[in-house]
């Protein structure tokens, strides 16, 4: 039987999946070395080198500097999130995205905020409050902060019109973030600006970006009760 062509990265990560799902290399396998497997395919080391980095980020693969590369004995499954406009997201549920710029000012921001996005305490950043409305009922309260020494343009928008949120995606690059997921119990003001009783059970979502080893935004987004998160896997 002819060896099929491997003229890509992504056609040898499909083969080493292949093998994987078949168990021809099982969980905790040392699989054989990027050379011989450059020979097997019929293609360049480097071509299977990036196949076998993807899986290994994706938990597919455990490479260690010496020892090889193994099956993982328990693989990790890794969800996809992409950093959603929430116009977008209102849209596609089939309501009419409405927006409210609540607050906009370039203020020093908390220690917290300032320890987390590694500026120096008394640099002013660009803090920005807005509310999200779905079908003319609030969706999601914006509380953002964006570093304007990363992306000064920021400085000259009003946001009046067009939200942070959406800015950003057109206009800073990132290379990495950090999120996590968290119910809070609404405070007086988030519950005033979210129509809901104080208290109330929300879903936060912490998200900060970089670009590179600076600081690019960090936001906190505050959706009302029921708001779901969907992923794949």
């Amino acid at each position: 039987m002819n060896m099929p062509t491997f003229r890509n990265w992504r056609s040898v990560q499909e083969e080493v999946r292949r093998r994987i799902h078949s168990r021809k290399w099982a969980p905790g396998d040392l699989i054989p070395n990027e050379a011989d497997l450059a020979i097997e395919f019929g293609c360049a080391r480097s071509t299977v080198n990036r196949a076998l980095r993807s899986l290994a980020d994706s938990g597919v693969l455990d490479r260690k500097r010496k020892a090889g590369t193994r099956v993982a004995a328990e693989p990790v499954a890794k969800a996809t999130l992409d950093i959603a406009v929430i116009r977008h997201e209102v849209e596609e549920h089939g309501a009419k995205y409405g927006y409210l710029l609540i607050k906009r000012s370039q203020t020093t921001p908390p220690v917290s905020v300032s320890g987390a996005m590694k500026t120096r305490a008394s640099e002013a950043l660009l803090h920005v409050q807005a509310l999200h409305l779905s079908d003319d009922t609030p969706y999601a309260v914006e509380d953002r902060w964006i570093n304007t020494n990363v992306v000064p343009e920021a400085k000259l928008e009003s946001f009046e019109k067009l939200s942070a949120n959406e800015w950003l995606m057109k206009h800073a690059p990132y290379t990495h973030g950090d999120i996590g997921f968290s119910a809070v119990q609404a405070t007086a003001e988030h519950a005033e600006m979210l129509n809901v009783s104080q208290g109330s059970a929300l879903f936060a979502i912490d998200r900060l970006t970089w670009d590179s080893s600076a600081s690019v935004t960090m936001v906190r987004l505050l959706f009302t009760p029921g708001y779901q998160l969907r992923t794949a896997l």
